[in-house]
Order: C-alpha cells, then sequence, then structure tokens
C-alpha cells in the first residue's frame, strides 16, 4: 500500500515539474530516492483537510532563469549534466551566438544552447579596460602585464662547478641539431621550441607540488612561480601559431621530442632540481640568443614585419598597432625573466637535492 502511494507520488512530482517548468522529465526521481533528493512541506490550502496538502518544493539552481534542466541538491551529483530543455528557436545551431543572460542587474553570457558548468553557474562576463567583451579563452584579463623590455639581455651565468660545465655544454649540443633542422626559418624555430620551453616550469611545479604534499611543508613560493613560467611559455605557443603554421610533419616531431624531453626532464628532476634549473637556465640564454638573431633576420628585411597577433596585443597589452617585432622584443623579455629565475632556483636553498 505505501509503495503504491509512493509511486502515485512520484508520477505527480514528475507531472508538477513538467507543468511548472516545461520540462520533459525530472532526473534522479523514483519512490527509493524521493525523501532524500526533494523537500516536501506542508502548505497550507482552503480545505478542510491537510493529510495531503504537501507540495514539493524543487531545489533551484543559483540561476533560476536560466533554460535548463534542474537537477536536485547539490550532494546527489552524477557523471553528467542536466541536460538543458528544448527552446522553440528557429535560429539555426551553427547561427546561434553568445546569448544574454540577465540576473539581477548583472549580465552574464551562455550558450544558446548549453550551460558552461555543471552546476549551471554561468562564469561572468569580462571586459577589457576599454569596455570591450573579453574574447580568449585560453587566458583571462587579470593574467596579462605589460613586459619589462630594460631587462639586461647579456647576462650570463659563469661556468663555477663541473655540474655547471655538464650543463652548459649539453645545452650546446642541443643546438647543433636545431640549427641544422630550422637554419634561418626563426618563426618555426620559435614556434616549435616552445612546445618544449614550456615543460620544464610544469615538471618542476609538479614534482614540487608532490614533495610539499608528502613532507607537509611550504615551497616557499617555487610551485606558483614555476606553473607560472610554464604558462608563460604555452603563451608564446599561442601567438608564434598565429605567425607560422605547424605542417603535419612538425606537429609529428613535436610528439617524439616533447616525450623524450619531458621524460628525461622528469628523471633528470627526481635526481637533481638544481641540476634541472642550471640546464633551463642555459637553455633561457640560448632562447635570448634565437630571438636576438629573429629581429636581427626583421630589421634586414628577410622576414615580413606584419601586425602582431590580436592575441599578442590583449596579453602583453601591447598597442593596437603594434607589429612582429614588438611581440619577438617582449617574448625575449620573458625568456630573460625566465633566465635569472632558474640560474637562481639552482643555488636557492629553498630546493634540496632531491624531491
Amino acid at each position: 500500500m505505501l509503495g503504491r502511494v509512493g509511486s502515485v507520488f512520484v508520477r505527480e512530482a514528475r507531472r508538477q515539474l513538467a507543468s511548472r517548468h516545461g520540462i520533459e522529465r525530472a532526473y534522479h526521481v523514483s519512490s527509493s530516492t524521493l525523501a532524500p533528493m526533494f523537500f516536501v512541506r506542508p502548505t497550507v490550502m482552503e480545505m478542510p483537510t491537510r493529510s495531503m496538502q504537501h507540495l514539493v518544493s524543487w531545489s533551484r539552481p543559483v540561476h533560476s532563469d536560466l533554460p535548463r534542466a534542474y537537477s536536485p541538491f547539490a550532494h546527489h551529483m552524477s557523471t553528467a549534466a542536466a541536460e538543458p530543455a528544448e527552446e522553440e528557436d528557429a535560429t539555426p545551431a551553427k547561427d546561434r551566438k553568445l546569448a544574454t543572460v540577465k540576473s539581477g542587474s548583472e549580465e552574464k553570457f551562455v550558450k544558446a544552447t548549453d550551460i558552461s558548468s555543471y552546476w549551471g553557474v554561468v562564469p561572468k562576463v569580462q571586459h577589457k579596460e576599454d569596455g570591450t567583451p573579453w574574447k580568449w579563452t585560453c587566458f583571462t584579463p587579470h593574467e596579462t602585464y605589460y613586459p619589462d623590455v630594460t631587462i639586461d639581455l647579456e647576462k650570463t651565468h659563469a661556468r663555477k662547478t663541473y655540474t655547471d660545465s655538464i650543463a652548459y655544454w649539453l645545452v650546446k649540443s642541443l643546438r647543433v641539431p636545431s640549427d641544422m633542422f630550422f637554419k634561418k626559418r626563426y618563426d618555426v624555430r620559435a614556434m616549435m621550441l616552445e612546445t618544449v620551453a614550456a615543460v620544464p616550469g610544469m615538471v618542476g611545479g609538479m614534482l614540487l607540488h608532490c614533495k610539499s604534499l608528502r613532507k607537509f611543508q611550504n615551497s616557499g613560493g617555487w610551485i606558483k612561480a614555476l606553473l607560472e613560467e610554464a604558462e608563460n611559455e604555452r603563451m608564446h605557443l599561442m601567438t608564434f601559431m598565429e605567425v607560422a603554421q605547424p605542417k603535419w610533419w612538425e606537429r609529428a616531431l613535436v610528439f617524439a621530442v616533447q616525450g623524450v624531453f619531458f621524460n628525461a626532464y622528469f628523471l633528470l628532476y627526481l635526481v637533481s632540481p638544481k641540476i634541472a634549473h642550471r640546464i633551463t637556465g642555459y637553455l633561457e640564454e640560448e632562447a635570448v640568443y634565437s630571438y636576438t638573431q629573429f629581429l636581427k633576420m626583421i630589421d634586414e628585411g628577410h622576414f615580413q614585419n606584419g601586425p602582431a597577433p590580436s592575441i599578442a596585443i590583449d596579453y602583453w597589452r601591447l598597442p593596437k598597432d603594434a607589429t612582429i617585432r614588438d611581440v619577438v622584443m617582449v617574448v625575449r623579455a620573458d625568456e630573460a625573466h625566465h633566465r635569472d629565475v632558474n640560474h637562481f632556483a639552482a643555488v636557492s636553498p629553498l630546493l634540496s637535492l632531491q624531491v
């Protein structure tokens, strides 16, 4: 008897949900999960008895005006978000742009056919300083900055120990095949080498993160510094992809080189983080030299100094009329900063001999 009454109540709950919110079906509703998934409250009605005067109070998401199927309580998570409700929209799917949804006094953007997060919380619309909408998803406005191009570009680390000499000559030996392969194509060289340059910061940050968790100790800020370095190198790649489109065999080369370099650097960092950072410091010195040669090619007219990619203008806050030469200059300054950070990490007492 109780089971039959419960099933009737479930069907009535589903019917009310569909009629009130235009939803074809209510997810996760069954007689066994009804109690923990819905608030059931008595409601005063103009009827002589209150034995059946219970209405289901739906747990609505943060933005209740969004066209979506309402999931029940937050603690009942599933592996897939609820499907959005179908809308009577004759606009073709390919022509649907970002739709504006007003929530109180705040405007938010969502895709016309999708919700951007599991809980239905739409990300806040971000704008540039001039008020125009922010169009990039690979970085946010607070990650942009004005580069310091006054940094000393001629600085090099003098070899003092035998490990310094090993790191120095190892990097010099790696430059030989690079020069033979790329020759004077510095735009392609920059794009391809940035796929490798972002590896040391990520490997170091990851291993220091694990070390901090194992030993219950602070990293002294090195985790964040190294991960920011890796992200900065990745943005270099995103920029040069707009300048030189990689060919299929160059993409295949990235798979091979990155796979070998990642595992080799990972093992080296496990043995000695300081030697690994010394090698990275010398790699950055070579990067500074390569970008200096790139600038000479532009100044001599061997490479067209076209307009800077829009992603570079927004990331480094460059002027609207910035050129490729301006981009190379700020990237070279970034590499010089990475050079100093890694050479300092090689002698930092916060980085022990082993992770």
